[in-house]
């Protein structure tokens, strides 16, 4: 039961289907291209399912999160907590509170607001967390589909900033274990991505002496690329690796040994192409000129980054053999709706989809990162698709999520707030 009709006919439409051994090519494909020994972590932000953050586990990937949630999978799927990495610009007291007494002793820390709520929560808890700093730095050598930092940012210390004001670095139940960059993500060109990790090295060697820190573990973040919700394959990474090596040999020598443990991150790139939504066309009608398709999936399923003007354009392929259009069906490119009563709610536009008609099963590739979880999930209420993890023809996991309305008693959300006390005057 792998075939696309079998899965929809046993699991129902819309389906989101995700491909194990995708997931482990691509894990072996990123570790071959980056220098060794390093490190891998996933962002679960890319894709939370368990299953797939399971699969990564088994492949020695580490395990980057950035919310209770996101924790939760991550023990779920079985990485310790003592070996993940929490990051986030938004961490506050009762996540923190819960991930220190859960057994997370690594954070990226923001700011030194953030520095000090997680000193904080460690202190607490008796324990003592090991922070890198994440880096705003200056200058933007590579080109990226998202940059996050390398102007104003949430993200990160500027700086200039952290350079006047290095002695708020010695925080109670903290200790500053090295430096964290991400400047951008879904590079467009490998020697864009070059230039940023080189640069980064280079920042991260200067601050070491200039900040006079331990620097035992130099997260250099991703930018890794990878088509979403459009037909195409990952990158392969001809020369990053030797390109890359040969920086850290100049600026930081030790690294071959571990002084510092080099990492890198990657969510899209290591399940991207891992997953497919499958979605029915429920109707087929002109209007004024144009052609609709409706499918019972939208932007509730597929598209919470669509208000960013990160979807469009999206593809979708029957998942059967084309067909001629026969008399009266539209011949013409076609607009790809969703079930939802709102003009958003559409997928794509100009879809070349001969012969489409009410009934067909469409494939969307390219999309086991930023599908579900970062959709409209609750909008309207319909129900979350099902979502499985096939690996050759044995389906491994099905599962569906499903969004609870529960009755809350006055403070129950009190310890959501964030502290005040740590706020800089």
């Amino acid at each position: 039961m792998t075939t696309d009709p079998e899965l929809v006919s046993a699991y129902g439409s819309p389906l989101y289907v995700y491909d194990a051994a995708r997931v482990r090519a691509a894990a072996r494909d990123l570790r071959e291209a980056v220098p060794q020994p390093s490190r891998i972590y996933y962002s679960l932000k890319a894709n939370p399912h368990p299953a797939l953050v399971a699969e990564l586990r088994r492949g020695g990937v580490h395990a980057e999160v950035t919310s209770r949630g996101e924790l939760a999978a991550a023990l779920e799927a079985g990485h310790p907590a003592g070996e993940l990495l929490y990051s986030g610009p938004g961490k506050v007291a009762a996540e923190l509170d819960e991930a220190v007494r859960a057994g997370v002793r690594a954070f990226s820390v923001e700011s030194f607001g953030d520095l000090e709520r997680v000193g904080a929560a460690a202190a607490a808890h008796d324990a003592v967390a090991d922070c890198v700093l994440r880096i705003n730095a200056a200058g933007a050598p590579g080109t990226a589909g998202l940059r996050m930092t390398g102007g104003p940012s949430q993200f990160g210390f500027d700086l200039d900033w952290l350079a006047k004001e290095a002695d708020r670095l010695r925080v109670a139940g903290t200790r500053v274990v090295g430096l964290h960059f991400f400047p951008l993500t879904n590079s467009a060109d490998e020697d864009g991505l070059i230039a940023e990790l080189a640069q980064s090295v280079r920042t991260a060697a200067h601050l070491r002496d200039r900040l006079g820190i331990e620097l035992e573990l130099l997260d250099l973040g991703g930018g890794f690329a990878c088509p979403y919700a459009t037909a195409g394959e990952r990158p392969v990474y001809r020369r990053l690796r030797e390109a890359l090596a040969e920086v850290l040999d100049e600026n930081l020598p030790g690294w071959r040994e571990g002084r510092p443990v080099v990492a890198f991150e990657s969510g899209r790139y290591l399940v991207g192409d891992s997953g497919r939504l499958l979605s029915t066309v429920t109707d087929v009608k002109p209007s004024r000129g144009s052609t609709y398709a409706v499918l019972d999936a939208g932007i509730n399923h597929l598209g919470g980054l669509s208000g960013l003007g990160r979807l469009l354009p999206l593809r979708a392929q029957p998942t059967g053999p084309a067909r001629t259009p026969a008399a009266g069906e539209p011949a013409e490119p076609v607009t790809l709706a969703g079930p939802l009563c709102t003009p958003a709610d559409i997928l794509a536009r100009a879809v070349e989809l001969p012969g489409v008609r009410s009934g067909d099963l469409l494939a969307v590739p390219n999309v086991g990162a930023y599908g579900l979880t970062a959709s409209l999930l609750g909008f309207l209420g319909h129900r979350a698709p099902a979502e499985v993890l096939v690996d050759g023809d044995r389906v491994v996991s099905a599962t569906r999520l499903a969004l609870q309305r529960r009755a809350l008693e006055p403070g129950d959300g009190a310890a959501d707030a964030t502290d005040p006390s740590t706020a800089r005057r």
